[in-house]
């Protein structure tokens, strides 16, 4: 049997509706029944309800280790997808509990339970640093400990020493680290901010880049890794590295392409208005003042204004040479994103 935490998640979803096109019975963790009614009404979106009440549902947290010891009854292999993932300070005990804190409980299950092998969905942001003189970052790259980081990549990084714990201790692994993760069903949350963001009429943009990939390729590199001999190896999953500026455009010219929004009337307009580093520095001085005084949550952080000027570029030549893998363009799963909605 195959087990799949954060079976609600963005990643969880999709893998779980590719996973039952396959024989293999499958077992899915849930936390929220709201959540869970969400992925029912898309997966009879999709035509494929007969598939969801194959799956196994079981409502646990990778916090409850009880609980999650009964999910793992008779599982072989496992895909571990919960995480949170959030950028405001606040949240740094949460990130680390459900992170680093629940990784650590489905390993060690992992490893009294015998599990064949377990795949870790991580990030890019767990890995290491490009530097002035050469910008390229793979899985080898340092991790500079010095270097500003979010809480977030702080979590990322720290589930994934839990993950090679495992291994070291005779746990079959694999680890993806995706970019930005655009995807179906999550019209509210996640990357599909940016696309609401733009159809609002964002005016603002940075020349950072962004390295964005579509949840479709992150299922088929998972379900590929494990389906190989492949263990102990982790693998960057992005399908370009773009400015904030080119995605934003690529954006507004799909929303504006009636074939694909149905929209016929309203014209999107592209974000016009660069906006340099030191006015986003001044811009999270004062909100640090805001939210102090009207108690409320922080969004630009160091770290935050870090991304948006970020100038790295993802080096994806192991997963493409490993399993001879190819990326979607992001303009073919944008276009799908958009109709989604």
């Amino acid at each position: 049997m195959i087990l799949v935490t954060g079976g609600t998640g963005l990643v969880g979803f999709h893998l779980l509706l590719h996973l039952s096109q396959e024989k293999e019975a499958i077992r899915a963790i849930y936390r929220s029944e709201k959540k869970l009614q969400h992925i029912k009404n898309f997966f009879q979106k999709e035509n494929q309800l007969a598939e969801f009440e194959k799956i196994d549902w079981v409502q646990a947290d990778i916090l409850d280790i009880p609980a999650l010891e009964m999910a793992f009854s008779d599982v072989s292999y496992v895909y571990h997808c919960a995480a949170l993932v959030s950028f405001n300070p606040n949240d740094e005990d949460q990130l680390y509990q459900n992170n680093i804190v629940g990784t650590a409980n489905v390993v060690n299950i992992s490893l009294s339970k015998n599990i064949k092998k377990l795949c870790y969905v991580s990030s890019i942001a767990a890995l290491g640093n490009g530097t002035e003189h050469n910008l390229i970052v793979n899985e080898e790259t340092e991790r500079n400990s010095e270097a500003v980081r979010s809480d977030y990549s702080i979590s990322k990084f720290g589930a994934e020493m839990e993950v090679w714990r495992g291994f070291q201790e005779g746990l079959d692994v694999v680890i993806v680290n995706p970019g930005v993760i655009f995807g179906a069903g999550f019209p509210n949350e996640g990357s599909s901010l940016f696309i609401q963001n733009i159809k609002a009429g964002q005016l603002f943009y940075t020349l950072g880049k962004i390295g964005i990939v579509s949840v479709e390729d992150v299922v088929k590199a998972m379900t590929a890794l494990m389906k190989s001999t492949i263990s102990g190896e982790r693998f960057i999953l992005v399908s370009q590295d773009v400015t904030y500026k080119e995605l934003f455009d690529s954006i507004a010219d799909i929303l504006n392409n009636p074939e694909v929004s149905g929209q016929n009337d309203k014209r999107v307009k592209k974000p016009k208005y660069l906006v340099k580093k030191w006015q986003v520095q001044i811009a999270r001085i004062l909100e640090f003042i805001f939210a102090t005084l009207l108690f409320r949550n922080r969004m630009l952080t160091k770290a935050t204004i870090n991304s948006l000027f970020n100038e790295e570029i993802h080096d994806t030549s192991k997963i493409k040479k490993v399993i001879n893998f190819e990326f979607l363009d992001k303009n073919v799963f944008l276009k799908k994103v958009i109709q989604s909605f």
